[in-house]
C-alpha cells in the first residue's frame, strides 16, 4: 500500500487512525508524480486531536519561544538554516518528484533556506536582545516631561496557522516560518497535498535536529478538520492559495466572530510593461523578452509572481510575440528526471486541465494564441501525462475583460497593448491588486509614471535596464528584505520585508507613563528617567556591572575663539559661520561666529571618556545626531552620557551599549543630542581570552 505521510502533532508523529476493521481512512488523498503518474504518497489527518494540537502549541510551544530573546530565536533560525543546509541534496532529489525541475528546485529550497538566514539577521542584528521591541521614539505628553508614551510591540500569546500552496513546498513555509518564530510564535503548517513529501522530509530534519522548543512547530499532512474551530483572537492564519479559498477560509466564525487574524497571499495577475522607448534592437527590448519567458517557464508559471498580462507599445506588439514564441520554441517540456528538461509538468493532472481550462475561457473571451496551446514538446519518461501544458502566449486587446480577471496559473502569459502611457497605468490597474508589476526601460520619465501610477495596486516594482540587469533577481522573485504581498485581490498580506514582516504577528500597544515607569517597561532608558552618578565611571563597567540609567557627567569645557580657530584650520572646515563674523552674524540663525558642531562633539568626547584601557572595546558609531544651539565662543559645554540600551551579544563575548549623549551651555540650553554606540565586554578581560 501507499506510505501514508505521518504528522507532528503533540510532540509525536502520528499516523493516521483507522477504522473498525483495521483498514486505513478512506479519506487519504493520493500525492503522485506529475511527470510519471507513479503514486508516491498519501496524506489524510483523520484521528488528530485538533483541539489538543492548539493546546500543545499555546501551552507548550507558546512559552517556551517566548521566554527566547529574539537574538536568541534568531540564533536558532541560522543554525536549522545551517542544518537544512547540509541536507539540500536530499530535499532536491524529492523535489523532482513534485513536478520541478532543479532550477525551479534552487529557487524552492536555497531560497527557503536563504531567507531563514536572512531572518536570523533580521532579529540578531535588527532587534534587541530582549523580548520587547520598541516601535519609534519616545512621544512627549506632557510639559513638564512627567508623562511620556512609547509604541511597544510584543509576542502574542496564539499560535500562527499555515495553510501553504502547492507550488513551493519548501520556501512557501520557511519564509513564514522565519518571521513567526523571530515574532514569538509555534507554528502549526499544513501544506498543500501535492509536494507534501518534500515539506514532511524538511519538516522531519526540523524536528529531528533538536533546534526548536517542543511545540514550536508542528505539521498536518491532510485535512485542517476542524483546526479552526478552537482558534481565537489572539491566533493568526497565514494563508497562501485562490481568492476563492481564501474568501471561505476568512468568513470562518473564527475570524468574523472571534477575531483570529487572516494574512492572505492570494490571485494575482502580475503585469511586466516594457517601455516605448524599448524598441526592437535596444538592450531593454531584450530583457523583457528574456524575463517574459523565464517567468513563463520557471516552476512552469506555478508563480504567484509570474508575469501575466505583458504590456507592450502597439507598434511593438508583433515583435514581441515573434520574439516570445521563438524563445518558446526552444524550451524542451518534459520529466524533470531527464537532464535535458527546461520546464516540467504542471503539479497535477487536474491543475494542468484546470489551465487548459483557463486558456479555454481567454480565448472564448477573444484572446488569441500566439503559440502553445495544445501543442506539446515534450522528452522523457511520462511524456505523456495529462500534467503537462505547454507554454502558452497569447494576445488580447485591453478590453478583454477575461485577461484582468482569469488567472491562468501555469505557463502561461497575454500579450496586450497600450497606445500611451496613461492608458497603459489603467490596464494594468485593472488586475484589482497585484504582487508584483515590471517596467522594463530605461528612460527616467516613463518609469516615473509607470511606477507612481501602478504603485497604489502592487505590492512590489521592479524596474529592469541595461544598468541593474547584471545583478537583477528578476521580477518573480520576492526577496526576504523585501514586502511580499499585495493590496487588493492579491490578498493584503506582508509575509516578507525584514523587520517589518516579524512585526506582522507581533502585538504593537501604546504605552502612557512616567519616564520611570516606561524604562522599567522596555528595558530601555526614557528622556527624564533617574539617572544613577554613584558607582563609578560606566564606561568602567563590563556588562555584568553595568546599568540601565548609569550615567556620567563631564565639564562644563570652556570653547574659545582660539579652538573655533585652530579646529578651521586644522580640518580645511572653513564654512564662512565658524570663520567671518559678518558673514555669520548676517546669518539668521547664528550670533555671530560659531563652533563647528563636529568640534562639540569632540569636545563631548574627551569630557566624558575614560583614557585607560578598559572593558569599552570600541566606538562604532553616532545616531541621531541633531545640533540645537549655536555655540559661540566663551560658552561653556557640559555633557551628560546615560547608559540608554545593554545589548550583549549571543555569539560573542561582547555586546553593544547604546548611550544617550546630551551636550548643554551654560544656561542649561540644550547644544546637542545623540546617541553614541559602543562595544562592551560581557565580563572585563574575557573578551581577550
Amino acid at each position: 500500500m501507499t506510505e501514508i505521510l505521518t504528522s507532528y502533532a503533540c510532540g509525536t508523529w502520528t499516523a493516521p487512525a483507522a477504522d473498525t476493521s483495521g483498514t486505513a481512512q478512506p479519506s487519504v488523498r493520493t500525492i503522485c508524480d506529475p511527470a510519471t503518474g507513479t503514486e508516491l504518497a498519501g496524506v489524510s489527518s483523520a484521528g488528530i486531536d485538533f483541539a489538543a494540537v492548539v493546546a500543545h502549541a499555546r501551552d507548550t510551544g507558546g512559552p517556551a519561544v517566548r521566554a527566547l530573546t529574539f537574538h536568541q530565536r534568531g540564533v536558532i533560525l541560522k543554525a536549522l538554516a545551517t542544518y537544512l543546509n547540509e541536507r539540500r541534496d536530499r530535499y532536491h532529489a524529492i523535489s523532482l518528484t513534485t513536478g520541478a525541475t532543479a532550477r525551479d528546485g534552487l529557487i524552492d529550497i536555497d531560497g527557503g533556506i536563504s531567507t531563514l538566514f536572512s531572518y536570523s539577521s533580521v532579529a540578531r542584528r535588527h532587534m534587541p536582545n530582549s523580548t520587547v521591541y520598541l516601535d519609534g521614539g519616545v512621544e512627549r505628553l506632557s510639559k513638564r516631561q512627567t508623562f511620556a508614551g512609547q509604541h511597544i510591540c510584543t509576542a502574542r500569546p496564539g499560535v500562527s496557522v499555515q495553510i501553504n500552496a502547492f507550488n513551493f513546498p519548501v520556501w512557501g513555509m520557511l519564509e513564514k516560518f522565519g518571521p513567526m518564530f523571530a515574532a514569538g510564535q509555534p507554528v502549526i503548517v499544513k501544506p498543500a497535498t501535492n509536494g507534501a513529501q518534500l515539506t514532511h522530509a524538511v519538516v522531519t530534519d526540523i524536528i529531528d535536529s533538536g533546534l526548536l522548543p517542543e511545540g514550536a512547530l508542528q505539521l498536518i499532512c491532510g485535512s485542517t478538520g476542524d483546526l479552526f474551530d478552537h482558534l481565537g483572537e489572539q491566533d493568526t492564519i497565514a494563508f497562501t492559495g485562490s481568492a476563492t479559498t481564501a474568501r471561505t477560509l476568512a468568513s470562518h466564525t473564527c475570524v468574523t466572530e472571534r477575531g483570529t487574524r487572516f494574512f492572505a497571499e492570494a490571485d494575482s495577475l502580475n503585469f511586466s510593461l516594457l517601455g516605448p522607448d524599448a524598441g526592437p534592437g535596444s538592450e531593454e527590448f531584450d530583457l523583457y523578452v528574456r524575463q517574459l519567458v523565464t517567468e513563463m517557464t520557471a516552476k512552469a508559471g506555478q508563480k504567484c509572481t509570474a508575469i501575466r498580462r505583458a504590456l507592450v507599445p502597439a507598434e511593438h506588439l508583433d515583435a514581441v510575440a515573434e520574439a516570445v514564441s521563438g524563445k518558446l520554441a526552444g524550451v524542451t517540456v518534459g520529466s524533470p528526471h531527464d537532464e535535458a528538461t527546461r520546464m516540467g509538468p504542471l503539479v497535477s493532472a487536474d491543475q494542468a486541465d484546470d489551465v487548459r481550462e483557463a486558456i479555454s475561457t481567454l480565448t472564448a473571451a477573444g484572446a488569441e494564441v500566439v503559440c502553445g496551446g495544445e501543442a506539446t514538446r515534450t522528452s522523457g519518461e511520462g511524456s505523456g501525462s495529462r500534467a503537462f501544458v505547454p507554454p502558452t502566449l497569447l494576445k488580447a486587446a485591453a478590453d478583454v475583460d477575461a485577461v484582468h480577471d482569469v488567472e491562468a496559473f501555469g505557463p502561461v502569459a497575454t500579450l496586450v497593448p497600450y497606445r500611451s502611457l496613461s492608458e497603459a497605468v489603467e490596464i494594468a490597474a485593472r488586475g484589482r491588486g497585484s504582487l508584483v508589476g515590471s517596467v522594463v526601460s530605461h528612460d527616467p520619465e516613463v518609469v516615473r509614471e509607470v511606477v507612481l501610477g501602478t504603485a497604489p495596486w502592487h505590492g512590489r516594482i521592479l524596474v529592469l535596464d541595461r544598468d541593474d540587469a547584471k545583478e537583477s533577481t528578476g521580477h518573480g522573485s520576492p526577496l526576504p528584505t523585501l514586502v511580499h504581498g499585495g493590496p487588493g485581490r492579491a490578498g493584503g498580506g506582508e509575509e516578507l520585508g525584514g523587520i517589518r514582516s516579524v512585526l506582522h504577528y507581533m502585538q504593537r500597544t501604546a504605552i502612557q507613563a512616567s519616564p520611570d515607569m516606561l524604562t522599567a517597561i522596555t528595558g530601555t532608558w526614557t528622556p527624564e528617567a533617574a539617572r544613577r552618578t554613584e558607582g563609578g565611571h560606566p564606561f568602567g563597567k563590563d556588562l555584568s556591572e553595568l546599568r540601565i540609567g548609569d550615567t556620567i557627567v563631564g565639564g562644563p569645557r570652556e570653547v574659545t575663539l582660539e579652538d573655533v580657530e585652530h579646529f578651521a584650520e586644522f580640518t580645511g572646515d572653513t564654512f564662512y559661520a565658524h570663520t567671518d563674523e559678518e558673514a555669520a552674524a548676517a546669518n539668521p540663525f547664528f550670533p555671530g561666529r560659531v563652533a563647528h558642531g563636529y568640534l562639540v562633539v569632540s569636545f563631548a568626547a574627551g569630557l566624558f571618556v575614560k583614557p585607560e584601557p578598559g572593558p569599552v572595546l570600541a566606538n562604532y558609531g553616532l545616531e541621531n545626531l541633531r545640533f540645537i544651539t549655536p555655540v559661540s565662543p566663551g560658552d561653556e559645554l557640559t555633557v551628560t552620557l546615560t547608559a540608554k540600551q545593554i545589548t550583549p551579544r549571543e555569539t560573542d563575548e561582547y555586546g553593544e551599549v547604546r548611550w544617550d549623549a546630551l551636550v548643554t551651555n551654560q544656561d542649561d540650553d540644550i547644544v546637542a543630542t545623540y546617541d553614541v554606540l559602543t562595544l562592551v565586554e560581557k565580563e572585563a578581560g574575557k573578551s581577550k581570552s
